[in-house]
């Protein structure tokens, strides 16, 4: 433990992670490493957007503290925020994200002890406003972040996400799944990516699901967000020759509960990615402007596959063409799906199938 700190202490810890839902996801960990090591803990999460709705009902985080998006450009909301941390007196910070608007949280509430990462990790002016700064030498960023916890005295902790479970959500799955006329063990397909570079074409989806579907003849169920991926979606389902189920429109906590009766995943590394891998669904993860070593689905019951890597900017990896995901052929994608299938999850394929 830290200098003066013991496991029956009750330190007061607030961890900034604001924006994207995976990231989110992958700063999980922290929190729980925290309460381990800290039973007593009071455990603050200061967060963004759609990623309060599950940190509200996880077991390692007292309260979130949520934030409105361009918060840090409204004198009004800063001065707020400055006197709602204030109020908190924390002894700690654990700035996951190291930007700017997040360290800024760290400093505004007044706490003596700022972590978060040196320059390179920690941009913009996060490397100021931290005042203990580590130098991150994992290769994966779920790794990275439990690094920060070193100067409390965490070292080596084990990776744990404990993603919130919800009885309401998934009654609603098992009532659709019940409706729909899926049957379990099923594979969710996600054709959806935070960035137009991780979009993989829907049409390939379809055909791994055939696979899937004659190959081990498993149904699968595709999961969408929003009007476009709903489209992609739908041509998935359509041109899947009955192997695919359409997902009805999901909340975070639905979507959860989905992935979580699914036997596997298969998508581009974005929110649903490493939502499923916490929930414990083994994953098929495709890669081409970021990196598997990095930010892949965390554990070992996971396969990656990437074609080449997209370099660049992050600007320019974010905004790019799909050119690295349009590499990943379909071959490689049910080669992943059989390894998963047949090798780890030790399902049997169908002996009539070519």
């Amino acid at each position: 433990m830290a200098q003066g700190m013991d496991a029956n202490q009750s330190p007061r810890i607030l961890i900034t992670r604001l924006s994207a839902i995976g990231d989110c996801i992958l700063t999980m960990p922290v929190a729980c490493a925290i309460r381990e090591a800290f039973p007593n803990a009071y455990i603050a999460w200061m967060t963004q957007g759609a990623g309060a709705t599950f940190l509200h009902n996880h077991p390692a985080v007292d309260e979130v503290i949520k934030v409105p998006k361009g918060w840090l450009k409204s004198p009004r909301e800063v001065f707020k925020l400055r006197k709602q941390l204030r109020q908190k007196n924390f002894d700690w910070t654990v700035d996951a994200q190291s930007l700017t608007k997040s360290a800024m949280g760290g400093w505004l509430s007044g706490c003596k002890n700022r972590v978060g990462f040196a320059r390179g990790q920690g941009r913009e002016l996060a490397p100021v406003l931290n005042n203990i700064r580590i130098k991150r030498t994992a290769d994966h960023v779920v790794d990275a972040y439990l690094q920060l916890l070193e100067p409390l005295g965490i070292t080596s902790p084990t990776a744990q996400f404990s993603f919130p479970r919800d009885a309401d959500a998934e009654q609603f799955v098992a009532d659709h799944l019940l409706s729909a006329g899926v049957r379990e063990p099923f594979v969710v397909l996600n054709p959806g990516a935070g960035w137009p570079s991780k979009v993989w074409p829907a049409e390939r989806y379809a055909d791994v699901a055939k696979f899937i579907g004659t190959q081990f003849n498993l149904p699968s169920v595709v999961v969408w967000a929003g009007g476009e991926e709903k489209e992609w979606a739908e041509l998935i389902s359509s041109k899947s020759d009955g192997h695919c189920e359409l997902a009805p429109s999901t909340t975070l906590p639905q979507l959860a509960a989905m992935l979580r009766k699914g036997c596997m995943f298969v998508g581009s590394d974005t929110g649903p990615l490493h939502m499923a891998a916490a929930v414990g669904t083994p994953c098929i993860g495709m890669y081409g402007p970021t990196m598997p070593s990095d930010c892949g689905p965390y554990g070992e019951q996971h396969v990656s596959v990437q074609a080449f890597y997209q370099d660049g900017t992050g600007k320019e990896r974010r905004r790019g063409p799909n050119t690295a995901m349009c590499a990943i052929t379909v071959e490689m994608v049910t080669n992943a799906c059989d390894e998963v299938l047949s090798n780890r999850l030790h399902l049997p394929k169908q002996s009539h199938a070519a």
